[in-house]
């Protein structure tokens, strides 16, 4: 068998064959489909059909293609070393689209590696592992019009609304035959898509797509960066998920791992019996605390993986944007390490040189397509210019996770109301630096596990209490600047913490009391939508307008959304204390008529039901810094939006 293909590969090559030009490009790091090259490719040579083989494995002594083809015997078939890049290559005739293989690899030691493709489009369903030939090319589309709409998105200026949706976990079919009873992507786009709609969000931002090997990872160690997970159907169920998502006009964010892989025997680990694709300095290849592989971004041929995968989720599925998962611990040589445990950069600090550049290059190239899609940070320090140009000496990102934000947000929420005067602070702190970067507002999926409690469980008091602090939270969240993101489960009040092992408890919604949180999170997203103040101008001052952020001895927040045209701008009023306020007056910036557009009150939210005016005339007098106030009475934890 091995001679066969020794002498196929000196006939006329396939279209898809490694050229000198793709080694080239690959070398330098810039060829950005090097997954059209690289991987398995149904393609004919000399008349037969069958599939052609490639892998970079340059410290490999030889390379084989195995798989069921010859029972995963040892003598597969033998692959053509391409110098100057030691890219291993093979034609195999007769072999079909569904077609399991892997590559054996024999190391210059003489052990033997049975490794799965690192560009494999699709692989075997855990537990196993095996890569399998998949022709990926000939979905046909309907989502032009979206496509052709996403290229004039303005990203800081849009309304995005985001839920965060872990699909193994979301919904589940009933457990028959021993079966997980995920959905195929099939079944998921639809169910997702009408409850999206139904809901407000703009977009989803899906979890665990990339192909690996542990449930319990949620798919942040990944070992197939170019198969969507076999967990819930073929690459053609995945593009019709996407397709399906689109023609109702939802836009798709995946996350993205470029940070670290796991060390499965089969995986990227040790590849071809050398540190490859991570460093190789233990210094700067390992996590001590996750017990992951660091890649190695000085390498040229790595970063050109790491692009090139970005770029293939885009063009190739139309994915809308990218959330890159644990950009610091890339950005910082030293992340979650003690002394002696990293190594610093050549000028003695602890920043990682190549991993900046990496960013810059990448982000550079999605900016750069102009067609709307967008590269997402979740940077949890203080890294500055995380969303500034390239040029401007940033990263490059278009938005940012705002864990600053989401932090101080929730060690406030979790206090009892008696302290919370004393850390007013935390609520009116990220204000001072909301316009230095373009933030979402987050509170997802790695807030509502690891004892950390349901969003809901986290609120201090009785469980009526718990309801009523919760609605005021999201509320300050959907008035403050940033886009939003909301994890599933969120929206109904989850009483448990997540975990990718169930499904979510949306038996609760038989509950009233859940029902009304749904309702109520559902009109916050719908109003967010509606009233362009509360996102148009999320990266400028000329956007927002303390009322009154200093009022800690009542726990009160009160402020102002301007739109770009000073029409229908929107006040909040929020109190955090289980006190009424009956004669409470807010101060206002003009002499007008304040229509109250959401009262936490309305029985249908779970208020009290109170009868109150829909319409409120300002008065004149000073109150709050103002010259007019208006005169609303405050129920505990009260809510009131009015608009002007």
């Amino acid at each position: 068998m091995g001679k066969k293909a020794v002498k196929k590969a000196a006939s006329k090559r396939p279209w898809c064959a490694v050229t000198n030009e793709d080694q080239y490009f690959f070398g330098e790091g810039t060829h950005y489909q090097i997954y059209k090259k690289l991987g398995a490719h149904l393609a004919e040579m000399d008349g037969e059909k069958g599939v052609y083989f490639a892998v970079w494995a340059p410290n490999a002594k030889n390379v084989r293609v195995v798989g069921e083809f010859n029972r995963w015997g040892s003598d597969g078939y033998k692959m053509t070393r391409l110098e100057p890049l030691g890219i291993y290559e093979a034609f195999v005739p007769d072999l079909k689209e569904g077609c399991m293989y892997k590559y054996l690899i024999e190391t210059q030691s003489g052990e033997y590696l049975y490794k799965a493709d690192p560009f494999a489009f699709y692989a075997e369903k855990r537990p196993g592992n095996a890569s399998i030939v998949m022709d990926i090319d000939h979905f046909t589309w309907h989502d032009e019009k979206w496509m052709e709409k996403r290229k004039t998105w303005d990203g800081p200026r849009e309304a995005m609304s985001i839920y965060e949706v872990h699909p193994g976990s979301w919904r589940r079919h009933p457990h028959e035959d021993g079966e997980d009873g995920y959905y195929n992507y099939r079944e998921f786009a639809v169910e997702l898509t009408k409850y999206v709609k139904e809901m407000g969000y703009t977009h989803v931002e899906l979890m665990g797509i990339a192909e690996h090997p542990f449930d319990g990872s949620w798919g942040y160690q990944v070992t197939g960066y170019f198969a969507p997970t076999s967990r819930h159907g073929t690459p053609a169920d995945f593009q019709y998920m996407m397709d399906y998502l689109h023609k109702h006009n939802i836009g798709v964010i995946l996350d993205w791992v470029p940070a670290h892989f796991p060390r499965d025997g089969y995986g990227l680990a040790n590849f071809d019996g050398t540190p490859l694709f991570e460093h190789p300095d233990s210094r700067r290849g390992e996590h001590p605390d996750w017990g992951t592989k660091i890649f190695n971004y000085e390498k040229s041929e790595v970063r050109n993986f790491l692009i090139a995968n970005a770029l293939y989720w885009l063009e190739h599925y139309h994915v809308d944007g990218l959330r890159v998962d644990a950009v610091a611990s890339m950005l910082y040589l030293d992340y979650g390490k003690q002394d002696g445990q990293w190594l610093p950069n050549k000028y003695g600090g602890n920043q990682n040189l190549e991993a900046i550049w990496f960013f810059r290059h990448l982000n550079s190239l999605i900016r750069g397509r102009n067609d709307g899609s967008m590269i997402i940070a979740e940077e949890s320090t203080a890294w500055p210019g995380v969303t500034k140009d390239v040029k401007e000496d940033g990263l490059g990102f278009n938005f940012k996770w705002n864990m600053g934000w989401m932090n101080d947000f929730l060690e406030y929420m979790k206090l009892d109301p008696y302290f919370r005067k004393d850390n007013h602070n935390k609520m009116t702190f990220a204000m001072s630096y909301a316009c230095s970067e373009n933030y979402i507002l987050v509170l997802s999926h790695d807030e509502v596990v690891h004892l950390k409690c349901s969003m809901l469980n986290k609120m201090p008091g009785y469980l009526e209490d718990k309801f009523a602090n919760l609605k005021a939270g999201y509320t300050f969240m959907f008035g403050h600047p940033g886009k939003k993101l909301l994890f599933m489960g969120n929206e109904f009040a989850q009483l448990q913490e997540w975990s990718e092992a169930r499904e979510l408890d949306w038996f609760l919604l038989k509950e009233e009391r859940h029902q009304q949180m749904q309702n109520y999170v559902k009109t916050l997203l719908h109003m967010y939508k509606k009233y362009r103040c509360l996102y148009e101008q999320d990266d400028s001052w000329d956007g927002f307008k303390w009322i009154n952020a200093d009022d800690c001895f009542r726990s009160i927040f009160s402020f102002v959304r301007y739109s770009k045209t000073k029409r229908k701008n929107l006040l909040f009023v929020m109190n955090f204390t289980p006190m009424e306020r009956a004669d409470y007056r807010v101060g206002v910036p003009r002499k007008k008529k304040y229509k109250l557009v959401l009262d936490g009150d309305a029985p249908e939210f779970g208020g009290n039901g109170r009868e109150k005016p829909l319409v409120y005339e300002a008065k004149k007098g000073e109150c709050d810094g103002q010259k007019f106030y208006v005169e609303y009475p405050l129920s505990p934890y009260g809510i009131a939006v009015f608009e002007f």
